[in-house]
């Protein structure tokens, strides 16, 4: 990637992100834990008038979150919805509320109008046939103009993801892997780039990796390798883990050794669930029952293996989609009446004092 054709000058993206990675490297050591949860669709279920309940009581929902331990909130961002929520202004307005409430912010580009994940990566509809180049810049211009945003509504998130669930690469077909791995580091660098470009250096987000293979140690180990050959630095490394997709707690817990090993990062689970009723186990044996219990065990379980990990860098966990309306997925944190559900305490004994 010729950076020094990028009109936020080749000595800006050369220094900041340097500088940015040397004081980060410094200040991870003393990273609070993430006690976390994708909130993405919260704000508009509480728009649209469901209620989420406490004890039969209608609470707001982030305030549930924040009394249960909760310190993270992690948001999405599609680059233009058609029929999802997640744009900018949704976006910002969710961060504020929950900024203003304490939580921490992790900003999850998804560099697509929807849904992007090992299975799909949609170039957004106003990037559409852009040459690799174009592309680049496209990617770095839009980090850049989207953390500026944040950072105007003082609402500049804390840790931002680089793509979502990249096992596969990003923005294809420019970006996908394993075909085009010089293409997808140069899209993830500009990513990068934007975030740091639109920074005071003194004050920056860190920069996440993140992808699917919670479990999986042998593609863990193929994509970090690959990616660390470009010389990609970043701060944290985020993995997905659905039991039913990626493996055994022991295949989890191999792999949290593994990386903080062989990596020395710090280790986030930004993408875990279970469900609460019949639904990924109906035709096989179960690790735990798939009940409001077996949920929150499932929660506690996973929660040890991570505060377990080789010289605390199990950095935290995150639980996808715990508030959406009406309880429509069994992945949720409330019923179909919006009461939580018992899964919710699982961090008390960990921060009630």
């Amino acid at each position: 990637m010729k950076i020094n054709k990028m009109k936020y000058g080749w000595l800006k993206c050369l220094i900041v992100p340097m500088l940015a990675f040397i004081l980060s490297s410094m200040k991870l050591s003393g990273q609070e834990y993430a006690i976390g949860a994708d909130l993405s669709f919260l704000k508009s279920a509480e728009d649209q008038g469901f209620a989420f309940k406490e004890n039969d009581t209608a609470r707001p929902g982030l305030q549930i979150f924040k009394d249960h331990g909760y310190n993270w909130i992690r948001l999405r961002l599609f680059h233009t919805p058609k029929e999802l929520p997640n744009n900018l202004e949704y976006t910002i307005a969710l961060a504020k509320k929950a900024k203003e409430m304490g939580f921490r912010f992790l900003l999850d580009f998804h560099y697509s109008d929807t849904w992007a994940d090992p299975g799909k990566q949609f170039v957004p509809k106003a990037w559409e046939g852009m040459s690799h180049q174009q592309l680049v810049k496209a990617v770095l211009d839009y980090s850049a103009a989207t953390i500026k945003a944040f950072r105007q509504e003082h609402v500049l998130p804390d840790m931002v993801q680089i793509g979502n669930e990249v096992i596969n690469g990003m923005l294809w077909p420019d970006g996908k892997l394993p075909e085009n791995w010089k293409n997808f580091a140069d899209l993830i660098l500009a990513g990068i780039n934007g975030v740091y470009a639109a920074c005071d250096p003194l004050y920056y987000p860190k920069i996440m990796i993140h992808i699917d293979q919670g479990g999986n140690m042998k593609l863990t180990k193929y994509f970090f390798d690959k990616l660390l050959s470009y010389g990609i630095k970043f701060d944290y490394i985020g993995q997905s883990y659905y039991p039913w997709w990626h493996g055994s707690l022991f295949d989890l817990r191999n792999n949290m050794n593994f990386m903080a090993k062989e990596y020395k990062k710090p280790i986030i689970l930004v993408e875990i669930a279970y469900c609460s009723s019949p639904t990924e186990y109906k035709n096989k044996l179960a690790p735990f029952p798939e009940t409001p219990e077996g949920q929150k065990e499932f929660l506690d379980e996973v929660n040890e293996i991570v505060l377990n990990t080789p010289d605390n860098l199990g950095a935290g966990v995150f639980w996808w989609e715990p508030a959406t309306k009406g309880g429509r997925s069994t992945r949720d944190f409330f019923d179909e009446k919006g009461n939580v559900l018992p899964v919710i305490t699982v961090f008390d004994k960990y921060t009630r004092h």
